[in-house]
């Protein structure tokens, strides 16, 4: 899968949906759906932070016996990289990347993730878990999985947030694709 110009990222958090990942990383493309075992999701602030972009807490995982995160490999080129590191916040110690083995209907496969340093356990935004939901839906991760995710207890949070570009991307997207299906049935007629 993986060549020596790209890499395989494992999103469990805000990067399941396709359109968030690509606002900053273009390259991604999606490989398959995966699960990380003995992990568990949880969702926090980085130390004594207080607030963040997303009004409310960040999925991060945790090593947890007999627990499992499912996810999206990704499938990035190595150009992405530091854009990655970047919107993680590795370069003020958010988060720092680990590499796990995530398995698949393939078998296993090494990626590059993300944990949070310092976490500080916090209720999710809708707006955040919105996204998660999407990007769930999107890629056809398990229905209970999909199902814990959308059970999940949010803040009362009700402000602008990145969903704001997110939805501007994905309409961006959308009337792309009108736009090429119109062009190719005007070029059919012709």
């Amino acid at each position: 899968m993986a060549s020596v110009t790209t890499f395989m990222y494992f999103a469990f958090g805000s990067n399941l949906l396709k359109e968030r990942l690509q606002l900053r990383n273009p390259s991604a493309t999606f490989q398959c759906i995966g699960r990380l075992k003995d992990y568990h999701l949880k969702f926090g602030f980085h130390g004594e932070q207080i607030t963040n972009r997303w009004h409310g807490g960040v999925a991060t995982i945790e090593e947890s016996l007999g627990k499992d995160v499912w996810g999206v490999i990704w499938e990035m080129s190595n150009d992405n990289l530091d854009s990655l590191d970047k919107q993680e916040g590795v370069g003020v110690g958010i988060y720092h990347p680990i590499e796990v083995k995530v398995t698949t209907e393939e078998g296993e496969i090494l990626c590059r993730t993300y944990q949070m340093n310092d976490f500080k356990a916090n209720i999710p935004s809708p707006q955040y878990m919105q996204v998660m939901c999407l990007g769930a839906k999107q890629n056809g991760l398990p229905l209970d999985y999909l199902r814990m995710l959308e059970t999940m207890e949010t803040n009362d949070y009700s402000g602008p947030s990145i969903l704001d570009d997110i939805k501007e991307a994905m309409e961006l997207y959308q009337n792309n694709q009108h736009g090429h299906e119109v062009a190719a049935s005007e070029s059919e007629v012709n």
